[in-house]
């Protein structure tokens, strides 16, 4: 009978010889969210494990991170006063820009993105300036916003920009400003494909960020269409995207594979707040085995095509990968 299969299964170092997909620390981006003040660190109840810091909690972490191996982080405003056009997130000494310059400052060798958008800066929660007459984001009006909030970023120092809000020619209005303000080095990874998911409730819950009417269905995409999530990445790389996104990751898996057989570009998936809070539950009551299901989690999105994971399960990942058993 022919077994060449179970051959190379039966010994475990031919095992890890012939593994197709390995997850290392270099594939993760570890989200941090920001708010003002000193000595705040709160834990959020819906996502255990992770918290809302002041900027000299955020910078306490970082050390915490780069022991662990991990030097890439993603971050996330929330800032004290909110009006209708997110005025903290267009200004030098809004609560990101501050934080960029801080943590640059404090560790130069942590990569920095900032999440650009204005769902967490605006009074209404959605992703821009509205259009009061069709209740929804004025989309070019917020383009305009969105240059200028990248600029800020640029100049307290940022490593990478990810804009998030899903306006059509983000990517052009964003690469336009950065290159007009001398920062044609500057990489962006756009949202490029982001879905109007029921799986972000908790990140609403740590980012203060839920819409106050309505919802963002009029510029996020519908779950249920596979061409139109392919176009859009696609529509991003044309105006000059530098890394694609596909967000949420595990139910969209069949996404990731699609982008990733039809561009050349890195592709980075975000293992969102409702994915790490289903497995948190079921580990913490026992139904699965928490690490092993993690991991396993982990390597299908490197598997579907993912380059770069950004996941609130980064630092488990990387004790466990340091070494840790499970």
């Amino acid at each position: 009978m022919f077994k060449r299969f179970r051959r190379v299964r039966l010994n475990a170092k031919l095992r890890d010889l012939v593994t197709e997909i390995k997850l290392s620390h270099n594939d993760f981006i570890y989200p941090l969210f920001i708010k003002e003040g000193s000595g705040f660190k709160k834990e959020i109840d819906s996502m255990p494990g992770v918290f809302q810091m002041s900027i000299d909690e955020i910078l306490k972490e970082c050390e915490t991170l780069k022991k662990l191996g991990l030097y890439s982080i993603i971050l996330f405003g929330i800032p004290d006063v909110k009006d209708s056009v997110g005025s903290d997130a267009l200004c030098e000494h809004g609560i990101i820009a501050k934080s960029i310059k801080a943590i640059k400052e404090a560790h130069p060798d942590m990569f920095v993105t900032s999440d650009l958008c204005f769902c967490e800066y605006t009074d209404h929660g959605h992703c821009g300036i509205l259009d009061i007459e069709n209740e929804t984001v004025n989309n070019d009006a917020t383009l305009k916003i969105l240059g200028e909030q990248a600029v800020h970023h640029a100049k307290a120092g940022v490593d990478m920009i990810a804009p998030s809000g899903m306006m059509d020619g983000m990517i052009t209005a964003i690469r336009e400003a950065l290159d007009s303000a001398g920062f044609i080095n500057l990489p962006i990874m756009s949202y490029s494909t982001k879905f109007a998911s029921a799986y972000y409730g908790p990140f609403r819950d740590v980012a203060e960020s839920s819409p106050s009417f309505g919802d963002r269905r009029s510029y996020q995409m519908n779950p249920a269409n596979r061409n139109e999530a392919l176009n859009e990445s696609i529509e991003d790389e044309k105006e000059g995207a530098d890394i694609l996104m596909v967000k949420p990751a595990l139910a969209y898996l069949d996404i990731v594979r699609d982008i990733k057989n039809n561009s050349l570009l890195p592709l980075a998936v975000y293992n969102v707040s409702g994915e790490y809070a289903m497995l948190k539950i079921a580990g913490k009551n026992g139904l699965i085995d928490y690490d092993k299901v993690m991991m396993e989690t982990l390597l299908g999105f490197k598997r579907a095509g993912a380059d770069i994971i950004i996941t609130y399960h980064a630092k488990e990942a990387a004790e466990i990968l340091n070494g840790r058993e499970i």
